[in-house]
């Protein structure tokens, strides 16, 4: 597997109007779902050079995170660094990627500017959580306003909450109008919607909300805020790749998806990409398509690559973050 750095959408999704019969054919058969994901990890295995491949791969979609509310300007700038070199630089000589970046810095709006001074130059893009995060509850004008501001500041990519509430009262129409104002104020600044699946009840809810956020023009749908009691798991993501799958089948048009919360292990990380690969092809594997929201991830990945290069594993701490 090749490395491809960081990219643009090659087509931004446009959206469609909103088919309610669609979004009311949408359903989910847990136990068949449950069955799938159980089987993926114990399936799927990959060793040596081809692990390595796929952890880099893995290394090239990570969204680098830092959401705490002690984040500093000093913080994101070593984090920034870490997104331009996440690997050692004699490790990565060693497996042939020299050039490796992860795929984008997602921090709070206060953070965008600091994020995207330490970035100029390298490619990386800057995302910014929005629209009242993690909770979504703030007033709506507030939560518009926001999007604007990060993309004055510097964020090229706005990663939304959606309104749980619009879900569970099944107003399909609601979430379709607020989505699409939210992809209206992003402008260029590509749009992901977080569904919180933790908090939307059924996998039917979140197959529903998958398909009615991509006829509104998200250009990816994303799990989890990293907040939820629940956050990423691998039921939630093949619910939400097929919706992906159908919509492409419709409309032709590829819309990303972004597992977040949960992910901090380098086997997990392969376990999704497996996942990706089996439900919506190779497209899909490359960081203008598929993101890990992550904090912890990279530092177990790093190990992983350090252990198939030398034979040995080292400290955790030997793999700090910033």
């Amino acid at each position: 597997m090749q490395h491809t750095a960081p990219q643009t959408l090659e087509t931004r999704n446009p959206g469609t109007a909103l088919n309610l019969d669609r979004v009311m054919r949408a359903a989910a058969n847990r136990s068949a779902i449950e069955r799938r994901a159980a089987s993926l990890p114990g399936r799927r295995s990959v060793k040596k050079a081809h692990q390595a491949a796929w952890l880099a791969r893995a290394v090239s979609c990570i969204d680098l995170t830092t959401l705490a509310g002690d984040d500093t300007a000093g913080r994101v700038a070593r984090l920034c660094g870490k997104a331009r070199q996440p690997v050692r630089a004699d490790l990565l000589e060693a497996i042939g990627l020299p050039d490796l970046t992860v795929g984008a810095v997602c921090v709070y709006h206060d953070m965008v500017a600091p994020a995207a001074s330490a970035l100029r130059g390298s490619g990386i893009p800057v995302a910014a959580v929005s629209t009242g995060f993690p909770a979504g509850l703030s007033p709506f004008h507030l939560r518009v306003a926001e999007i604007g501001e990060s993309v004055a500041a510097g964020a090229s990519e706005i990663d939304i909450v959606i309104s749980r509430r619009h879900v569970l009262t099944g107003d399909w129409q609601a979430l379709y109008d607020e989505m699409r104002a939210f992809r209206a104020a992003c402008g260029e600044a590509h749009v992901k919607a977080i569904l919180a699946t933790g908090e939307l009840g059924t996998l039917r809810n979140v197959a529903r909300a998958s398909l009615v956020c991509m006829m509104a023009g998200a250009d990816f749908i994303k799990t989890s805020t990293g907040k939820e009691g629940v956050n990423a798991t691998l039921p939630v993501s093949l619910v939400m790749m097929r919706a992906i799958r159908d919509y492409h089948d419709w409309t032709g048009i590829r819309v990303g998806y972004k597992p977040a919360g949960g992910i901090s292990k380098a086997k997990d990380a392969l376990t999704y990409l497996a996942l990706v690969k089996e439900e919506l092809g190779d497209r899909w594997l490359r960081p203008d398509l598929f993101r890990f929201g992550a904090s912890s991830l990279l530092g177990d990945i790093e190990r992983q690559i350090e252990h198939h290069v030398t034979g040995a594993y080292s400290a955790s701490w030997r793999h700090a973050l910033a």
